[in-house]
């Protein structure tokens, strides 16, 4: 968030998501799931299509503290794919809506767009170029993920759509029940 910008109310309502555990195929419009393989077996269908020749690929471990699971805002990086995943096996949540109008800068999703999804600790996620998201968000105190993007991405290739301006509310995954 812009320094200028002040810090949104995220006492509640809440616009409520579902966070389903993740399928192949219900992440399919946002990405790619990366499951564990057999050492040595060639290139497939089950491996994830990068897309990191916009500039140099970066992969780093990023440590995050605790947010809650409330998010106001939702990005998308239009150059380059994205890769996720815990490093310690810990389950987390990941928000998304699909990468459409790719090279129009001013588009945003749609409030219907947006989906929750639970990640176990034992797979990854590929986003798609232009795949809006928000997270990783988790209960624990703290956690680290791997991290794939460009060594620039968060200077040049971050665009972001304030969820709260938009459609009045911030966005909360469900409690479980």
């Amino acid at each position: 968030m812009p320094p200028h910008e002040s810090t949104p109310d995220l006492s509640g309502p809440f616009h409520d998501i579902a966070a389903p555990t993740i399928t192949r195929e219900a992440f399919a419009p946002f990405g790619e799931l990366i499951e564990p393989g057999e050492d040595g077996a060639p290139f497939g269908a089950a491996d994830a299509r990068l897309e990191l020749g916009a500039g140099t690929p970066r992969f780093y471990i990023m440590r995050l503290p605790r947010r809650g699971l409330v998010f106001h805002q939702i990005t998308r990086h239009r150059r380059v794919t994205q890769c996720l995943a815990s490093v310690g096996g810990g389950t987390w949540l990941l928000a998304v809506a699909p990468p459409l109008d790719i090279d129009a800068p001013r588009a945003e999703p749609a409030q219907d767009q947006i989906r929750g999804f639970r990640i176990p600790g034992d797979v990854a996620v590929k986003l798609h170029r232009g795949t809006w998201h928000a997270g990783p968000f988790f209960e624990a105190e703290e956690m680290s993920f791997f991290n794939l993007e460009l060594t620039d991405t968060n200077e040049t290739d971050h665009q972001s759509s304030a969820l709260i301006r938009r459609f009045g509310l911030p966005f909360r995954f469900q409690p479980d029940r």
